[in-house]
């Protein structure tokens, strides 16, 4: 008896001691969990604010200027933000401007002065001259030296806008339909991205441009050269940047392929610029340029997107374990 006893208190006791020990582990579980969650509750704002938000446009940059705002500069290009843009908007200025105006001012001279100096009243008699031979030579070879002038330029300018994009160009192919673009991103797991022009009151409350803004932008990285391809679903349709200096049709059946090499970020604004049907006029772009590390984070943001350099690490980390172990063998 005495000793069944003692086996009854040494079970009771037994009992005691795990009830004790798990009442004693029950709140530090809790204060784990709790310190998981709010762990968790920690991160997700860190998460919400490194998602993507559109990049806000900055007045007159990347898009047309109001009369209203600047009356000479809504009568010229648009700043360039490209090295071929800025290339052209200097031939323009320096070399066509100054060119067309000269001529135009000469021709305007000479005829308010033949007017003037030939008219009826001061010569009853008209002349009878019909040859000058040193007027012919000088209005055929001034002409030329000006052709020449201005062909030197325009060639450079011609093949600028020609060359081929190298191989390590991010591709991203545009595509156009009745009336809308799409956006696909083979080089970064061929997602596509689907852009509409947002309504008036939309566009008004993301402090944008009317008809140019899109609820989905082409996002692409800014200094470092892309290929821009373009093709179209149904008729034709033109990829049209002004501010860039950039555009390529868009042709069913045909994929057309142009370097772009965007200077610095920003938003920049275009339009089809083909006839492409009854709202033509409602199929805007837009390009928003990010610094490469942003713009690697809004493609890891997206459904299937994937960053070449992530793989490059994801397949170095896979590899390491396997060295390791090949090196462990070799050296038992």
């Amino acid at each position: 008896m005495k000793l069944g006893h003692i086996f009854d208190r040494a079970s009771i006791a037994v009992f005691a001691l795990l009830a004790a020990m798990s009442i004693a582990l029950m709140p530090q579980g809790a204060v784990a969990q709790e310190a998981e969650a709010a762990e968790a509750t920690t991160e997700a704002p860190a998460e919400a604010s490194a998602a993507y938000t559109p990049m806000a446009p900055t007045e007159g940059k990347g898009m047309p200027t109001a009369f209203e705002d600047d009356a000479l500069k809504s009568m010229t290009f648009q700043d360039q933000y490209s090295a071929d843009g800025e290339y052209a908007l200097w031939m323009h200025d320096v070399i066509l401007l100054p060119v067309i105006t000269v001529i135009s001012l000469f021709v305007l001279g000479l005829l308010l002065w033949v007017v003037v100096r030939y008219r009826k009243a001061a010569n009853p008699v008209p002349s009878k001259t019909t040859h000058n031979t040193a007027i012919e030579v000088i209005w055929t070879i001034v002409p030329v030296i000006i052709l020449v002038v201005i062909a030197v330029p325009s060639i450079s300018l011609l093949a600028r806008q020609y060359e081929t994009p190298p191989e390590n160009a991010i591709t991203i192919k545009a595509t156009g339909y009745q009336w809308y673009w799409t956006y696909t991103y083979p080089d970064n797991g061929d997602f596509e991205i689907v852009s509409n022009m947002l309504t008036e009151e939309q566009a008004a409350e993301s402090g944008e441009p009317h008809q140019l803004a899109v609820d989905n932008r082409m996002v692409v990285p800014a200094g470092v050269p892309l290929r821009i391809q373009t093709t179209a679903a149904d008729v034709i349709h033109a990829f049209a940047i002004p501010s860039l200096w950039f555009k390529v049709d868009a042709v069913p059946g045909r994929l057309n392929e142009k370097l772009l090499t965007i200077d610095e970020p920003g938003v920049y604004y275009g339009q089809c610029s083909e006839l492409c049907g009854a709202r033509h006029a409602y199929m805007p772009l837009a390009v928003e340029a990010l610094p490469m590390e942003e713009y690697e984070a809004w493609v890891r943001s997206q459904p299937g997107g994937t960053v070449a350099s992530d793989t490059v690490a994801d397949a170095s980390a896979e590899a390491a374990p396997v060295e390791g172990e090949a090196a462990e063998e070799a050296a038992s």
